[in-house]
């Protein structure tokens, strides 16, 4: 809270009167809304900006030869859990990256465990260095065609509205159920009117774009084309450009981010794991990624900061100006974001900030309740010549809906792996039920063996892809065993796993420990066949029946365009 006192010692060190808290001097600065840079030194006092365009000195400092200043990146939607690490680690890996503000949608962890998974979610934000806020989770489950861990009303969610930490209500995935009106949709939606509400409308165009917009929704991230994208900006929407490990939109939005729309483009990552912000990086990468394409630079640094505070009504940060957030990003070379150094909130980032943070212990280490399966259990009864099969495209969570002729023997249908079709099922595991959706998709390249995963968006089943039933089964025990995570079986027998016990998202590791073992599970699915670079939250994917075209939930094949189950 901001005090009288506070304020005085602001107004004394932008004068000059006193010395500056810190001061970072001879640094080139971007003005992400004119674009022209300047040689000038900053002045920080608390976590505040107090001085710009002039010369400071401060207690500490930091000597900006050689480098660019820009305002600290936000990304604005993301499921934290889908790092595959707790909110700490998530802080301590990316931080370093100049990502000072997230917005987090804790949809997985609320899935598995309700509001117990929002309220340490909301603990966990209130002990991190960066400014992590978060959106109160819309759709648990995201539909009824799923068996999830928990439910969460409109009258669930109301009570936390308050905290410090939340922004508003978090992405509306249920866009078939805003369209059709109904109830707990709509009450969600009217409790919420006067905050801000997030968006999640793949491919959705026309008058049901106008009807969804009606609804009070202003942000989407689910854009995949350019005309799409274009449409939204039209009807006042902001655009989320995605640039997560499985969903890979900036190439197609890039053009977007002109002098035109960059107050209307923001970044954001979705789904992003700890193996590909160390090789790629996180939204450092999405700026240098749209800069390479030809999208003007400082546009750029806009949509990564002061668009992105602007959609989201957080309006102390974005600009490095007096009486913003001292949220500050020094670039060794503006073009290629190379990240020199980071200050969140006034501070240095330096590994001894982290480990001052306020421990805030697990929940849900058991949440992983069914028994073990069998290879029978994995069956697929033979009814007709032809069988629709779940087609994944690479870079992308939209799937095809395709149609196959498929071998059958014994009665049951079979695999063809070298037709690239190979089984995939959903198996219930909140203990509620003995569920199993049985199905077959096509894209992964397996040549035989199996892989298993408990992150299985959105309501957190187990879901195993593979060529021979033995394996399946086998993966999938082996998750039970670990209470979650990524498993890799061949020849009945284990190849690769990684242990994901927190409500079996995410490993009680450090981020560096979940980037080596995610190093050994894409090189045991590569020995497997498997084609895509990012096997695993490809599989993550399937079972999400509000994403077009064809999914897969325990209770079975979803068509997502007629909103219906289908027989597999």
């Amino acid at each position: 809270m901001t005090t009288r006192a506070f304020l005085e010692r602001a107004v004394d060190q932008a004068l000059g009167r006193t010395t500056a808290d810190l001061a970072i001097r001879n640094v080139r600065l971007l003005d992400v809304v004119t674009g022209a840079v300047s040689e000038t030194d900053i002045a920080v006092c608390g976590d505040r900006i107090v001085g710009t365009h002039d010369s400071y000195r401060g207690t500490r400092e930091i000597d900006g030869r050689g480098l660019t200043a820009v305002p600290g990146f936000i990304d604005t939607h993301l499921h934290v859990e889908s790092s595959l690490v707790t909110p700490h680690e998530f802080d301590r890996c990316v931080l370093p990256h100049g990502v000072t503000t997230a917005i987090c949608d804790p949809h997985e962890i609320a899935n598995v465990l309700g509001l117990e998974g929002i309220r340490y979610f909301l603990e966990s934000a209130s002990a991190t260095v960066m400014d992590l806020r978060v959106q109160l989770s819309s759709c648990v489950p995201a539909t009824a065609f799923e068996t999830s861990g928990a439910r969460l009303e409109a009258a669930d969610l109301v009570p936390l509205a308050g905290h410090d930490r939340v922004i508003g209500l978090a992405e509306m995935m249920n866009f078939p159920g805003v369209l059709a009106k109904e109830p707990g949709v709509m009450d969600k939606l009217a409790a919420f009117a006067s905050r801000h509400v997030d968006g999640h409308a793949p491919l959705l165009r026309g008058r049901e774009l106008n009807a969804y917009l009606a609804a009070g929704i202003r942000t989407d991230h689910e854009t995949t084309a350019l005309a799409e994208a274009r449409e939204k900006l039209a009807k006042g929407m902001t655009v989320l450009i995605r640039e997560g490990s499985v969903s890979k939109d900036l190439t197609a939005l890039a053009p977007l981010i002109d002098a035109d729309t960059s107050s209307f483009v923001a970044f954001c990552t979705d789904d992003r794991n700890p193996l590909d912000i160390a090789e790629e990086g996180h939204l450092d990468h999405l700026i240098r990624s749209a800069i390479a394409r030809g999208a003007p630079p400082h546009h750029v640094y806009r949509a990564a900061s002061w668009s992105a505070a602007r959609a989201f009504g957080l309006r102390d940060r974005g600009l490095i100006a007096p009486g913003q957030r001292a949220d500050i990003v020094l670039l060794a070379d503006p073009e290629t974001c190379a990240v020199a150094r980071v200050i969140s909130a006034g501070r240095r980032v330096e590994p001894e900030l982290f480990v001052q943070r306020r421990a805030v212990a697990p929940i849900g280490l058991d949440s992983v309740r069914l028994a073990p399966v069998a290879a029978e259990d994995f069956r697929i009864p033979a009814t007709g010549p032809s069988t629709p099969v779940i087609g994944v495209v690479p870079g992308r969570i939209i799937t095809e809906r395709l149609q196959r002729d498929l071998p059958v023997r014994d009665g049951d249908k079979r695999c063809d792996p070298g037709g690239d079709v190979i089984k995939v099922a959903v198996v219930a595991r909140h203990g509620k039920n003995r569920n199993i959706g049985r199905g077959f998709v096509s894209g992964f390249g397996l040549a035989r063996g199996a892989i298993a995963s408990s992150v299985g968006h959105d309501s957190h089943n187990i879901c195993v892809v593979g060529v021979d039933d033995r394996d399946m089964a086998v993966a999938v025990n082996r998750l039970i065993e670990l209470q979650g995570g990524f498993v890799v079986a061949e020849g009945g027998a284990v190849r690769a796993e990684l242990a994901l016990p927190f409500a079996g998202l995410m490993s009680l590791q450090p981020f560096e420990d979940v980037r080596a073992g995610l190093v050994g599970l894409r090189r045991a699915a590569r020995v497997l066949g498997c084609t895509l670079p990012e096997p695993f939250l490809q599989i993550a994917f399937l079972p999400l029946p509000v994403i077009p075209h064809l999914k897969i939930t325990d209770f079975g094949l979803f068509d997502v365009d007629r909103f219906a189950l289908v027989d597999a």
